[in-house]
């Protein structure tokens, strides 16, 4: 059997396979709800074979928002059509797990089809964004609002409210988005955190708001289903987070419960250089995997049946994470399998064989 195909089981739950639906922003949301547009794009990649679907970041609250089309699950009216799609990931064999999310200094913009660009805090479908520290992403922003402990307070516990609604609505894995320039990420750099309180400063505080964050969760959040966090391993910039810092982290996080780190890099520093290339990110996942001894997530450009089978069997990672390849062909894990030389059975409805009779 392929390694790409050995089951892969984290406490209670097994997951068929080492191929994860990553977390893909699809801003189609009002207020907040998900649609059937959801229900399709993560169903048909559950038909597709893939063994765990993380759904987009999911706001924990509506000023943690990227845009104001973002899904959202700061209200129990949320909870019934997610309750929907994993039921029906559910039906196909697979894992749902939901990324949990606060866009922090990086909220408050337009769909990326129409632009992308921050919506100022006074025009329609606008609203202020809060930071550690008031220093906007770019220099053509608004800077953000700096959180006092209030305010940092009542987000850890929106979290911890959020995963309670997520095991409601039938999620067996929580993600907890610590990357790519959101908020988490953003209390973690030293670039984009400046405090001088118990927040900011030296590494050990400028994780404590992580760590909160995941206290809160675990309170409420099952001991028997795995809990993730989505790390950028580097800012690809000088004097910002770096491969040092997420094996120091990850591994306090492994003392804290948590099960996997998804390792990705970049999206907190705006012009950052990154040497992107197939599989350009995976050798964070190693390092991470290696130095820290928890299990990893690969992500990046990985797009070759072979290719992501080579990593697991490597022990680059422990799974592997597609986006755009997923994007392309919802059904790359069946054609995958076949290609790796591993039947699995197609749906019934989809069974090459049944069009030849």
């Amino acid at each position: 059997m392929p390694h790409l195909f050995s089951p892969l089981k984290i406490k209670n739950i097994e997951f068929k396979n080492r191929i994860v639906v990553s977390p893909m922003c699809q801003y189609s949301s009002i207020d907040g709800f998900a649609t059937n547009w959801h229900l399709v794009h993560l169903g048909v990649r559950a038909v597709g074979g893939a063994g765990l679907l993380i759904t987009e970041a999911t706001a924990v609250s509506p000023e943690g928002r990227i845009s104001f089309a973002d899904l959202g699950i700061w209200k129990n009216e949320h909870i019934a059509k997610l309750k929907e799609i994993t039921n029906y990931i559910e039906e196909q064999g697979a894992v749902a797990g939901i990324q949990l999310s606060h866009a922090g200094r990086k909220a408050s913009h337009q769909q990326p089809w129409v632009g992308g660009k921050q919506i100022a805090p006074d025009a329609e479908n606008g609203w202020d964004t809060y930071a550690p520290s008031p220093i906007p992403f770019t220099l053509d922003e608004v800077a953000p609002i700096e959180l006092d402990k209030t305010a940092i307070t009542k987000i850890i516990s929106d979290f911890k409210a959020a995963a309670e609604r997520a095991l409601a609505a039938g999620f067996k894995v929580i993600e907890l988005h610590g990357a790519h320039g959101y908020l988490i990420h953003q209390f973690l750099s030293p670039l984009s955190n400046q405090r001088t309180d118990e927040y900011g400063g030296s590494f050990e505080q400028r994780i404590r708001f992580l760590l909160e964050l995941i206290t809160a969760v675990q309170e409420v959040w099952p001991a028997e289903y795995p809990l993730f966090v989505r790390l950028s391993a580097t800012e690809w910039t000088e004097g910002g987070w770096g491969i040092e810092d997420s094996v120091a982290l990850s591994k306090i996080l492994k003392e804290k419960g948590v099960d996997l780190v998804d390792c990705s890099t970049g999206g907190n520093i705006a012009g950052a250089k990154i040497p992107v290339k197939p599989g350009y990110q995976v050798q964070f996942a190693e390092a991470v995997k290696k130095q820290a001894g928890i299990l990893t997530g690969a992500v990046g450009l990985i797009t070759e049946a072979q290719q992501a089978d080579d990593i697991i069997n490597t022990g680059q990672a422990d799974v592997v994470l597609l986006a755009r390849e997923l994007l392309r062909d919802p059904h790359f894990p069946l054609r995958a399998a076949h290609e790796l030389g591993h039947e699995v059975k197609w749906p019934d409805q989809y069974d090459r064989a049944q069009w030849r009779k």
